[in-house]
């Protein structure tokens, strides 16, 4: 599979039919987990141990694709590892029987073996929820009430008796044997994080690292604030609600700044949603080739041309530009290149880290981009603050 397919294939829009349910929780005065950072797909060695995974107390492997939360589900606790997605709505785990289950390395969930499991009832029969992924991938199960633990860096436990969870029984497609499901961390009423409730519902931040021990707050932990901080509106729509969407104003190459007023792609109510669980950023066609030219109008260097993807035979990442994410607001945010660009395992290939979607394709602020930025999400006040923050060192 050629890199570019590879970038590829990693973006996955979600569709999620599920009933809506609502629950209680208690209230979190704020606290911070670990993220475990998931091995590259390209891995062929089989993860055997806890050391390789990443501990949460420890610094993990690097990697540069999704970030991983650990939570325990059940009575007694049952540990899973899944993805963190600001663009789901649901926390879900496949689980016994399995019908159809993909390869994971850690042991499936038994929802016989927990007191505190109960399947939800809709209309006398199991809640179908189903998850249909744009590449084919798929998950199919039922929702059900479980208690959910998590475990925070100081050691304390926050419990959240009667979630609803997706209890997958047949899924397939998925390439990530590190992972067990998915955390669900958009504003949508299934999602981790409205379902905790309390004093802060929907505030939560993350600070994540290209290298080392990445973070996640929730409650009061997750404000931040001092120098460097900027703000920017995020908006709801009836489309899809749930996701978070920003307005992308401009983008800068340098000091060749590409509005996106006077092109398709400019909006008064977002125009691109900021999502955890994608690694790349995605633009509209039209409006991302003139990124990609005023890229190309830089870079002195050899371009591959058997790709859909803007690459370059080079050994560093210097020939590339800085580039600028302006958000509504003033939120201006300087990347580094490593957020942008993206080396080819083997070396000597670059590629910009922006990939250029058809009409259908949700635009996207991937979490490669979000590297090294301390993020907070406020459903009360709606904004989404940035500082920019070396997420390695911030709680070492």
């Amino acid at each position: 599979m050629s890199l570019a397919t590879t970038m590829i294939a990693l973006f996955l829009q979600i569709l999620i039919t599920c009933f809506i349910f609502t629950t209680e929780a208690s209230s979190p005065h704020g606290f911070t987990i670990d993220l475990i950072q998931r091995r590259s797909n390209s891995s062929s060695s089989r993860v055997s141990s806890d050391t390789q995974l990443g501990s949460p107390y420890a610094n993990t492997v690097f990697d540069d694709t999704t970030y991983l939360m650990r939570l325990h589900i059940g009575t007694p606790p049952f540990e899973i590892r899944a993805v963190l997605d600001t663009g789901s709505n649901l926390v879900w785990t496949q689980c016994l029987p399995c019908t159809n289950c993909y390869d994971q390395y850690a042991p499936i969930f038994d929802p016989s073996k927990s007191s505190t499991f109960k399947e939800k009832r809709c209309h006398g029969h199991s809640c179908p929820c189903d998850i249909v992924y744009a590449d084919g991938s798929y998950t199919k199960g039922t929702l059900a009430t479980e208690t959910v633990t998590i475990h925070s860096t100081s050691g304390e436990l926050f419990v959240m008796p009667k979630t609803i969870i997706g209890c997958s029984h047949n899924s397939s497609g998925f390439k990530s044997p590190s992972s067990s499901g998915i955390v669900g961390l958009n504003w949508g009423s299934l999602s981790l994080v409205t379902q905790m409730g309390g004093e802060y519902p929907g505030f939560v931040s993350y600070c994540f690292s290209g290298k080392g021990t990445s973070k996640i707050n929730f409650g009061g932990n997750a404000n931040i604030a001092g120098d460097g901080v900027v703000s920017t509106t995020m908006f709801m729509t009836t489309a899809k609600p749930g996701f978070y969407y920003l307005n992308l104003d401009a983008v800068s190459v340098g000091d060749t700044r590409i509005e996106t007023l006077g092109t398709p792609f400019h909006a008064l109510e977002g125009n691109i949603v900021i999502d955890s669980g994608t690694t790349y950023t995605f633009l509209p066609e039209s409006y991302c080739n003139l990124v990609r030219e005023a890229v190309e109008k830089v870079v002195k260097a050899d371009r591959v041309v058997d790709t859909s993807m803007l690459c370059y035979n080079s050994d560093t990442i210097e020939i590339f530009p800085v580039i600028t994410m302006h958000f509504s607001g003033g939120a201006d945010l300087v990347l580094e290149k490593y957020n942008m660009y993206v080396e080819s395992e083997g070396g000597g290939l670059f590629c910009m880290a922006v990939i250029c979607g058809n009409s259908k394709q949700e635009a996207i602020f991937g979490n490669r981009a979000q590297n090294n930025f301390l993020v907070s999400y406020d459903s009360s006040s709606l904004l989404v603050s940035f500082k920019p923050t070396d997420c390695s060192a911030l709680w070492s």
